[in-house]
């Protein structure tokens, strides 16, 4: 049985520290394109519509059919937007207070 890639804590901590260095949006894309395959970045992207969508109180069903997302991957998003680690909700309270809509 193969088991799954192994976790380097060191590594993820590491990537965490690159990714506070850049200082703007143009930074982080360039980044992130760097990093990530399109799918991999569009999946992030459509990650992060779907917590503002579901933050403005969307239906599941809505932001399927305008976004293309999975309902099920809606109901993980939704799941962590509750229960996660708070990542969410931080990024969503900087945002809105630097008066960017999240």
């Amino acid at each position: 049985m193969k088991l799954g890639p192994k976790r380097h804590p060191e590594a993820e901590k590491r990537l965490y520290e690159a990714v506070l260095t850049l200082k703007s949006v143009d930074e982080a894309r360039r980044f992130f394109l760097d990093l990530c395959t399109p799918a991999e970045l569009q999946a992030m992207a459509d990650r992060w519509l779907v917590v503002r969508m579901l933050k403005k109180g969307h239906p599941y069903r809505d932001i399927h059919d305008e976004t293309g997302v999975s309902v099920t991957t809606i109901g993980r998003v939704a799941r962590f937007l509750e229960q996660g680690n708070g990542g969410y909700a931080l990024a969503m309270q900087r945002l809105s207070a630097r008066g960017r809509a999240p």
